[in-house]
């Protein structure tokens, strides 16, 4: 299906098969590859500002950029020698955080966990709402033992896994040799009543979470200070270190991918020489979206993309269609009412912050936005699609 200048559609996202990219791969050319022969398959061109997308998880296996729980662990004992360490507020999840507590537990000699409830920082609910309701707890400033929450709540399950995460959590501390402690706590200097050496798991509330504990005799870090460089010859990451891993197997965690900016520009480099065209490129992880029904947000990654080429840069700046149709315009129909919108679409501002035209418009980040799009469509399972190429994004109704 080719789509040309005068086309009735609006923007097209197509998700790319590609192989099974494994370690070592130079993935680039693949991903350029895979496009340019599902474009001759399918029959599509290419225009200018076209996106392609690749997923963060087949950059990071490309990278090889794996990382053990010996790895983890050594890191941790050089980090907290004295090893009783306060771990708090990591998210519920046997993908993002179980094998990271496993290297985390296997490094310490004692852990005191600290959960946020009634749900971690992502949505995954600990505890109903209408529960800690019920009992009369205020989860802004009542600290529980673990013995207390059994009391008040018994055994709770997470609504979609099945797993009781209290449970789950404090048996792979206990596997590992480590002593558990649990408490349940919003309030992050609650931490420093139990210990002075603290490991921030929180993502996207880690800044504020450790200028709250920073003082003169405390010893903080974040899951983002841990494997930012190799430890055991092992993966790692600069920037985020264990922020946006992922588990690979029971031993072992991909990390989030590094050095992705040369990536995305050697990939738009060979787009121009393959097409003539100036497409855009991003890699793309969770998008940033809440779930309505399961109230989970799903960005687990610290960022929803960790590179992108400059055309990528900035917040849309679009006119609501039905705010003209019903204002502006309100006695206009037919052509006149396409022409007239046409026509403020071409004349608008080039910064349209604060104009009532843009009143219900989204106010977000375009890689954010991008991102979520494209999340949805190569989604998590086995669609076999880890590039994502979307055309006509940039395109507006007064462009024919």
């Amino acid at each position: 299906m080719s789509i040309t200048k005068n086309s009735t559609l609006g923007t097209v996202v197509r998700g790319i098969r590609a192989p099974i990219i494994k370690s070592g791969d130079y993935l680039a050319p693949i991903i350029v590859d895979s496009v340019i022969k599902s474009s001759v398959a399918e029959g599509f061109e290419f225009y200018d500002r076209d996106i392609v997308a690749v997923t963060e998880a087949v950059v990071a296996r490309a990278q090889g950029n794996y990382a053990t729980v010996d790895d983890i662990a050594a890191d941790i004992r050089s980090k907290f020698p004295e090893g009783k360490i306060g771990v708090i507020f990591p998210i519920l999840s046997r993908n993002r955080f179980a094998v990271c507590l496993r290297g985390i537990a296997r490094g310490a000699k004692k852990i005191t966990l600290m959960l946020s409830y009634p749900a971690d920082e992502v949505g995954n609910q600990l505890i109903d709402i209408d529960s800690i309701d019920e009992k009369g707890v205020n989860p802004w400033t009542d600290v529980l033992t673990e013995n207390r929450f059994r009391e008040l709540f018994g055994r709770v399950e997470h609504p979609f896994t099945g797993i009781d995460y209290v449970e789950y959590y404090k048996s792979i501390i206990e596997n590992e040799g480590a002593e558990a402690e649990i408490i349940f706590a919003n309030n992050a200097t609650v931490i420093l009543d139990y210990t002075k050496e603290v490991l921030c798991c929180d993502i996207h509330t880690r800044m504020r979470t450790e200028r709250l504990l920073k003082s003169a005799d405390t010893l903080i870090y974040g899951l983002d200070d841990i494997l930012t460089a190799p430890v055991n010859s092992g993966g790692y990451n600069g920037q985020y270190g264990l922020l946006g891993s992922n588990k690979a197997t029971e031993n072992s965690i991909k990390l989030f991918p590094r050095d992705c900016e040369e990536f995305v520009a050697d990939i738009q480099a060979r787009m121009i020489e393959k097409t003539g065209k100036n497409i855009e490129v991003m890699v793309y992880g969770d998008g940033a979206f809440n779930d309505p029904t399961g109230k989970i947000w799903e960005l687990a990654d610290p960022v929803v993309a960790p590179a992108y080429t400059a055309g990528l840069e900035g917040l849309p700046n679009e006119i609501k269609l039905k705010y003209l149709a019903d204002n502006d315009f309100a006695d206009l129909s037919g052509d006149l009412l396409s022409d007239a919108i046409k026509d403020s679409i071409r004349k608008k501002d080039t910064d349209l912050k604060g104009s009532m035209a843009t009143l219900g418009t989204t106010p977000r980040r375009l890689t954010d936005l991008l991102g979520s799009l494209c999340d949805l469509t190569s989604g998590s399972g086995d669609k076999g699609t880890p590039i994502v190429f979307i055309q006509n994004y940039f395109r507006n109704f007064s462009q024919d």
